[in-house]
């Protein structure tokens, strides 16, 4: 993955695409739910109708020019949703671009025997309605987008209003590069404004057979209530946990750079941290010795003002995603540089563990020894199965939480990007559809399967 990530920046520094004139005709983009269903479901009839060589060639095309524009991508949605970092955001687009499943993973299965041959295939449901977040918006239309397409669907996206521009010329950039080689406009499609409104139509539209959801619960409760088979993909707030035996250096090193890649707006991103009490302070030590600025008493109670309702019951949406330097200027604490996160030292009933901030402000919490450590993660982890890690060079104590924190995805000894594909191996998703038992995400979940059987015949063995 690095090795792409340098070949495509080192393009990029060369020059990097214009944009398109924003005047000029967006493909796929419709003022009204009812256009924009309707259009994907003339491109899916063609998509199913064309053969799969050329579904894989429209796939291949996508990755290209979603690579060859991916500045401008990371660029557009910075300016946009004013989260994250720029340069963090160009790895996450290149992830999903290179690393997403595309037909190759709807493999058939046939079972032959003494009754003849059954052949399973994965079928498309057909258009997609597709519900997307500001902190991620290029990223999961192009993941979604891939897979639904790579199934055979079309998709109508209902974008989130504050990326409604990146994400139209999001769409605008697939449905070209799937014209350039043959294939229909409008696979994917989305509302030119889109609203809480627009969301609710779109998901009980009568042409949208599938309803999947990346977001907050307020948006997964919707799609449940929808009436249709729904994929959801709901908040997490993913725990760490560090032991005595840790690789210290390792667990500093991951910590810091998953937690504050792109400003912590991805929900897989490292919340909280329960350390060992003999560890605690070695570890912290690393961890600001990387770069990261540690607040102590008055300083974290003027954070908590900052960054905090009055109630303390939730994050001040005005500082989701926002660099360490800003929120240090604001409260009034010097450092040097750029910093990319901020430390604190908490109790476990703190709102920086309980909160899922998605801001680059974690905090830590002591613990007498492993097995408390465990317990106040799966606590912290609020039942969400969605995401959590450990650094221990105990395989027991690595078995225990595993299996206690029952999550969708489970990192060892890494930043938490690994679990998806970032580091790590394995395909990567933008919607972990925990709520609704997909975990990640790929072509296969947006598929329906099919049985054809031929009694007595076909056997050749």
């Amino acid at each position: 993955m690095a090795g792409i990530i340098h070949d495509v920046l080192a393009e990029l520094q060369q020059g990097a695409r214009k944009r398109q004139d924003p005047n000029a005709k967006q493909h796929g983009v419709f003022r009204t739910v009812d256009d924009a269903v309707s259009a994907a479901q003339i491109a899916h009839q063609t998509l199913v109708a064309i053969p799969l060589e050329k579904r894989k060639e429209i796939i291949a095309n996508i990755r290209k020019r979603a690579a060859e524009d991916v500045h401008t991508l990371a660029e557009m949605a910075h300016e946009e949703t004013g989260l994250g970092r720029v340069e963090d955001k160009i790895k996450k687009n290149l992830l999903v671009i290179h690393k997403t499943p595309g037909p190759e993973i709807l493999q058939p299965i046939a079972y032959t025997g003494d009754d003849g041959l059954a052949l399973i295939e994965r079928a498309p449901f057909g258009v997609v309605a597709s519900i997307t977040p500001c902190t991620n918006p290029t990223e999961t239309i192009l993941n979604n987008g891939i897979g639904m397409v790579s199934g055979g669907n079309a998709v109508t996206f209902n974008t989130h209003p504050a990326a409604k521009g990146v994400s139209a010329y999001c769409v605008d950039l697939i449905n070209r590069a799937s014209m350039e080689v043959g294939g229909p406009s409008n696979i994917m499609t989305c509302i030119h404004t889109p609203t809480i409104d627009s969301a609710g139509a779109l998901m009980h539209h009568k042409g949208t057979p599938l309803v999947v959801v990346t977001g907050g619960g307020g948006v997964v409760k919707a799609a449940m209530q929808s009436g249709k088979k729904c994929v959801a993909a709901g908040p997490g707030n993913p725990p760490v946990v560090v032991d005595e035996t840790a690789d210290l250096d390792r667990a500093a090193r991951g910590i810091y750079n998953g937690a504050s890649f792109d400003n912590n707006i991805i929900c897989t991103d490292e919340k909280e941290v329960m350390a060992v009490e003999k560890i605690f302070d070695p570890l912290l030590e690393r961890i600001e010795s990387l770069g990261a600025v540690r607040l102590r008493n008055h300083q974290i109670r003027r954070l908590e003002s900052l960054i905090l309702t009055p109630d303390r019951m939730h994050t001040n949406r005005d500082w989701i995603g926002k660099c360490p330097s800003e929120m240090l200027k604001a409260i009034d604490v010097p450092f040097r540089g750029d910093p990319r996160l901020i430390v604190c030292d908490v109790p476990f009933e703190h709102p920086f563990v309980q909160l899922e901030l998605l801001m680059p402000v974690i905090g830590f919490v002591r613990c007498a020894d492993v097995h408390q450590a465990i317990d106040k993660a799966v606590e912290a982890e609020h039942g969400y199965r969605h995401t959590a890690s450990m650094y221990s060079r105990n395989i027991e104590s690595l078995h225990r939480m595993a299996r206690a924190v029952n999550c969708s995805i489970f990192i060892k000894n890494a930043s938490n990007y690994a679990g998806l594909g970032f580091g790590g191996e394995g395909y990567t998703s933008f919607t972990i559809a925990s709520p609704t038992g997909d975990g990640l995400t790929t072509a296969r979940t947006f598929t329906r399967e099919r049985r054809c059987t031929l009694s007595g015949y076909f056997r050749i063995v």
